[in-house]
């Protein structure tokens, strides 16, 4: 693992190194759409991230508050990207309770299924009987 800790590394390039986004065009739209803050604060693309730092990305549902504890420019698998960063104990137990949130609300708007064949020659039918009158 690359680690540099007296230079900065651009936020975006450790974003996409520690696994957050798929690629550096999508850590950058996130950062851009004010979805990542650096210290509670918006930040622009070129900031460059320092050990100890702590970093509030929100990504889909999930709103994650990490520290930096290393710093890496170069993508590597899983295992090693987690070791750049350490999820604070009050994030970890705010996904976790809102994941739950989620899960009871789930059955409360769920979709109806759609209607198969059948049922919908009968939709047809039923409003063909109704367009006539």
């Amino acid at each position: 693992m690359n680690k540099t800790p007296q230079s900065g590394i651009r936020i975006d390039k450790w974003l996409w190194a520690a696994r957050f986004f798929k690629t550096r065009s999508l850590a950058k739209q996130a950062i851009e759409g004010g979805k990542v803050q650096y210290n509670g604060d918006r930040c622009k693309v070129s900031k460059e991230v320092q050990v100890g730092t702590q970093l509030t990305i929100r990504v889909g549902f999930d709103t994650k508050v990490v520290d930096i504890i290393a710093l890496s420019d170069q993508r590597r698998g899983a295992p090693e990207a987690a070791l750049l960063y350490t999820e604070t104990a009050e994030s970890i137990a705010a996904r976790e309770q809102d994941a739950a949130d989620r899960k009871a609300l789930g059955s409360a708007f769920a979709h109806p299924e759609r209607p198969n064949k059948k049922q919908r020659r009968q939709i047809h039918r039923f409003q063909r009987i109704t367009d006539e009158t």
